[in-house]
């Protein structure tokens, strides 16, 4: 209740703290019973409250449905998720056509998030030959995806 200020909200987060104790007690006991309820009708209440932020503070109530149905869905259209999927399989082909080294940091720095000193370090090259590589893959890349925009 400290924390949501709301006793219709504070009595669902108590339910809901209660039937997560109810089934971590299915796994097996519990050691600290009360540390374990307090923390997780804690972790439960900052949760909510998060969810009410990100939401903002625009209350749709009493908003005729009709103009809720008028707001665009916040989903890509069929044709544009066709034309997503076939501009990610050009870039993976345009990106499996390049040498294995360059591959290999376009991967470890775009997908895994991996920086240019640790990806040297990895492969036993310069900070220089892995930013160069990435670079001239990345290029290559957004010239193969280019040319599928275009025609």
């Amino acid at each position: 209740m400290r924390i949501v200020r709301d006793p219709q909200t504070a009595e669902d987060l108590a339910q809901e703290t209660y039937l997560r104790a109810a089934r971590a007690a299915e796994s097996g006991p519990i050691e600290h019973l009360e540390a374990f309820l307090y923390q997780t009708a804690r972790n439960l209440a900052l949760d909510h409250l998060r969810r009410q932020r990100t939401r903002g503070s625009v209350q749709l109530d009493g908003l005729p449905t009709a103009e809720i149905e008028k707001v665009p869905a916040n989903s890509p259209t069929p044709e544009g998720v066709v034309i997503e999927r076939e501009r990610l399989n050009r870039f993976w082909q345009a990106l499996s056509a390049l040498p294995e080294r360059a591959q290999t940091v376009v991967v470890l720095s775009r997908v895994e998030g991996w920086q240019n000193g640790q990806i040297a370090s990895h492969l036993g090259v310069s900070e220089r030959t892995v930013f160069n590589d990435l670079k001239l893959a990345m290029a290559h890349c957004r010239d193969a995806i280019r040319r599928l925009d275009e025609g």
